[in-house]
């Protein structure tokens, strides 16, 4: 992999800090989740340590900002798996790691920002999965019934039962991460994938979480100029096949 050409440069980076519309304390996360789902972890870490110096915004980060951005980072990458594939979260997470500060790793043995151990160990499974359901309804609003049904009937109903546990354990639990900001995660997670039905359906989730227009169109451009940065492009008859889209990416 390191012989691989680069793709976060100082250029690209000051140019994904301060991208036009991106809501605070987000360009880093939707960065490194598009990094791992490019299977490009190991240019997760320079976008972690660029965060780390500069903030969120233009002001030198506190101690507290630089917490924040570990665990907003981690969570991201966790809820990609979600869309994703865990080995790719493995992958991103592990090189994250090799370049955190110990004092802002989370030990696992004490607190926990997610909280997802008591929510494993301590807590109803029948309260997170209908947790999980609400979740899943505000995403998709009036085609709930259609989504989750086309996937109970997809030959297995497992299928379904499997969106449910991601949508409980993973998806809904909203501790570092809001609703909005999950869904600029599988936004930056899908568009990687050229997997546009399901981008469409994320698009307009980050709506129905409170995201504004410009904010999802915002992170959905970004995306694309970082996947473009990663070498996809689109695909057509006269270039039918390699990495890229086979047809527009989904947009608002």
């Amino acid at each position: 992999m390191n012989s691989l050409p680069a793709i976060i440069t100082p250029a690209l980076l000051s140019s994904i800090r301060g991208y036009p519309n991106l809501p605070g304390h987000t360009w880093y996360f939707i960065a490194a989740t598009a990094l791992s789902l490019l299977n490009r972890p190991d240019e997760v870490a320079k976008v972690y340590q660029h965060a780390l110096r500069h903030g969120p915004g233009d002001t030198t980060p506190s101690r507290d900002d630089k917490l924040r951005i570990s665990r907003r980072m981690r969570e991201a990458l966790i809820k990609a798996a979600a869309v994703g594939g865990v080995p790719r979260t493995i992958n991103a997470l592990f090189e994250l790691k090799k370049v955190t500060p110990e004092e802002l790793l989370d030990d696992p043995e004490a607190f926990s920002p997610t909280g997802r151990r008591a929510e494993i160990y301590d807590t109803s499974a029948s309260h997170i999965i209908q947790r999980g359901q609400s979740f899943f309804e505000a995403v998709y609003g009036k085609i709930t019934k259609r989504i989750m049904g086309q996937m109970d009937r997809s030959g297995t109903e497992d299928l379904g039962l499997m969106a449910r546990l991601m949508y409980g354990y993973v998806l809904s639990n909203t501790n570092v991460l809001s609703a909005a900001e999950t869904s600029f995660v599988m936004i930056a997670g899908l568009i990687p994938q050229d997997v546009n039905p399901q981008l469409k359906g994320h698009l307009r989730g980050a709506l129905n979480g409170g995201a504004t227009v410009e904010q999802v169109k915002a992170v959905r451009n970004l995306v694309v100029e970082l996947c473009q940065a990663a070498g996809m492009k689109m695909l057509d008859d006269s270039n039918p096949a390699g990495f890229g889209w086979r047809s527009e990416v989904a947009d608002l």
